[in-house]
Order: C-alpha cells, then structure tokens, then sequence
C-alpha cells in the first residue's frame, strides 16, 4: 500500500469515527417502550473496529514519515517545515493586510497614521515563504505517492 492511499483511508477512518460517535449519541436514550433507531451495541463494534485500525495505521504512517528520506530530510521533518510555513505566511499577511489598511482622513488636522514597515518588501518575503511552502507540499506529495507504507 502505498503512503497515500494510508493516509486517505486514515481520513476516511476519521470522519467514520466522528458520524458514529453522533449516532452512538443520537441513540443513548430513547422513551420508555421504544427501540433505538440503530443499535448501540452494534455501533460501540464497529467504532472498536474503526478504532483498532486508525491506531495501526497512524503506526504506520508515522514510522514511514520517520523513515523515509528526501535529502537529508525526513516526510516528518518536511511535514514539520511545511506547517511552519503556513503558520508564518498567515502570521505575515494578517500582518500586512494590518499595515497596508487605508485609514481615511477627513481633514489636514487629523493624525495621520503610518505603516511600520515597507510592505512591498514583506510581500516579496511572503511571496517567497509561499513558493517555498508549494515546492515542500509538492515534495511530500510526491513521496507520498511513491512511498510504500512499512
């Protein structure tokens, strides 16, 4: 099996495990002398099943992004740059839809407010940090495509 394939059955397995704990809920009680719509205990089975086979996989998806190499690089370690690239362009163009802001004046004796930094210059920051983070997405896609699961 390819990483790929695991890492969309693991997907799969989640949402599954998230409908069933709404329907275990939907059918924890029911009125005096009615049945359930499902049957409880045969949803507690199968969520112990989804359950048992998220675990095993996430094993291995884990020990195969450990594993596996690009470079010098690890899946994990380019798992771990790709999200710190994405938390740093979000940190970044909050920051600069915050500085580039149009603050209209009505009149000349109004304070006039100013950006702190030269936004054309974060934007080119940003810009780079956002083709760095496409080429690292491209990379792990890749492996995960190519990647056979231990």
């Amino acid at each position: 099996m390819k990483l790929a394939t695991a890492l969309s059955e693991r997907a799969d397995l989640q949402r599954r495990i998230s409908e069933l704990g709404v329907r275990l809920n939907n059918n924890a009680k029911i009125q005096e002398g009615e049945k359930p719509a499902e049957d409880p205990k045969a949803l507690l089975t199968e969520l112990d099943e989804c359950l048992v086979r998220l675990e095993e996989l996430i094993a291995r998806i884990n020990r195969t992004n450990n594993e596996t190499k690009s470079g010098d690089l690890t899946i994990s370690d380019l798992i771990a740059r790709r999200d710190v690239l994405k938390e740093r362009i979000r940190i970044m163009r909050n920051f600069l839809d915050a500085s580039s802001e149009k603050i209209s004046r009505y009149s000349k004796t109004e304070i006039k407010v100013l950006s702190t930094v030269k936004v054309s210059e974060l934007q080119k920051q940003v810009d780079t940090y956002s083709r760095q983070l496409r080429e690292t997405d491209e990379l792990i896609q890749g492996l995960n495509w190519t990647t056979e699961l231990l």
